[in-house]
C-alpha cells in the first residue's frame, strides 16, 4: 500500500475520503505482513443473487470486508497489502453495494478472463512479496482469501474456515480463528451457537501461496439470514473486527 505516514496516522486512499485517516493505536503488530485477497473480482462477480431486492455480488461484500479488516491491521501497525484492489470503492455504508467490474490486482493489473490466469496472477503478487520481506528478515507473513458462499436458500451457514493440509501452520491459524469466533458468538448471541467449520480443501490460494493462508467463507449470499450479516455495515464491520482480533491473538 502506499501510506503517507505522519506521526499519529496514516492515510489510504483506498478506505475512501471518510475512512482515509487511519489513526495508529498501537504497534503489537509491528513486523507482520498480511495479505488480503477478496474473492473474484473484474469479469468474475463471484457468488450473487440476483433475487434479493437488489442484486447482490460476491466480489463486493468481501472487498468491504477485506478493507475493514485491512485497516484494523493497518492501525496495529501491520503492513497490510490489498491484492485487489478497487480504487472507485472505499469502504461504504450502504446495505446493497454496486456490482461493477473494475478491479485490479495490486491496483495496477487488470484481471485476467480466465479464472486459473487471474489466481495465478495475484499468488504472484503475493509471493513475489513474501521473498521481499522475508531477505529482509521478516518471518510472521500471513495471507487471508475472503470469500462468500453460495448454497441453497433455506441453509444457514456460520463463518467457515479452510486451510492447505500441507501449508506452514495453516491449519493452526484457521483452527484459531474458529476458536475466536466461536468465543465471539458465545458472547454476543449467547445460546445462539456457533457452527462454523475447519476444513483442509486443496485450493489454488491456500496452496500456491507461501505465507500461511487462511481461506474464509463469510456466509451464504442466497440466505435470507445470513444476507443481514453482509448487508448491514455493522455486521461487516462486526466481522472485520473478529479476524482483526483471531490475528491480533494468534501465536
Amino acid at each position: 500500500m502506499d501510506l503517507e505516514p505522519n506521526a499519529n496516522y496514516l492515510i489510504e486512499p483506498l478506505f475512501g475520503k471518510e475512512e482515509s485517516r487511519v489513526k495508529i493505536i498501537d504497534k503489537t503488530l509491528k513486523n507482520k505482513v498480511y495479505y488480503i485477497v477478496s474473492g473474484h473480482g473484474g469479469p468474475d462477480p463471484g457468488a450473487y443473487c440476483e433475487d434479493c431486492p437488489q442484486k447482490m455480488c460476491e466480489d463486493e461484500y468481501a472487498y468491504d470486508v477485506a478493507l475493514r479488516l485491512a485497516r484494523n491491521l493497518m492501525q496495529h501497525g501491520a503492513t497490510v497489502h490489498m491484492i485487489i484492489q478497487d480504487k472507485n470503492d472505499g469502504i461504504r455504508k450502504e446495505q446493497f453495494l454496486k456490482c461493477d467490474n473494475d478491479e485490479k490486482s495490486m491496483g495496477k493489473f487488470p484481471l485476467p478472463g480466465s479464472q486459473l490466469r487471474r489466481l495465478e496472477q495475484r499468488a504472484k503478487n503475493i509471493n513475489e512479496l513474501y521473498l521481499k520481506y522475508k531477505k529482509k528478515g521478516i518471518k510472521e507473513q500471513y495471507a487471508i482469501m475472503i470469500h462468500i458462499d453460495s448454497r441453497s436458500k433455506d441453509r444457514k451457514t456460520d463463518t467457515f474456515f479452510y486451510y492447505y493440509e500441507h501449508g506452514k501452520d495453516s491449519k493452526a491459524l484457521a483452527q484459531h480463528m474458529q476458536k475466536t469466533f466461536k468465543e465471539k458468538y458465545d458472547y454476543y448471541q449467547k445460546n445462539r451457537g456457533y457452527k462454523g467449520f475447519v476444513k483442509d480443501r486443496n485450493l489454488y490460494m491456500v496452496r500456491n501461496t507461501y505465507p500461511t493462508a487462511l481461506y474464509v467463507e463469510l456466509a451464504n449470499i442466497r440466505n435470507q439470514s445470513d444476507q443481514k450479516r453482509l448487508l448491514l455495515p455493522s455486521n461487516r464491520q462486526a466481522l472485520a473486527n473478529w479476524m482483526f482480533e483471531g490475528f491480533k491473538s494468534y501465536k
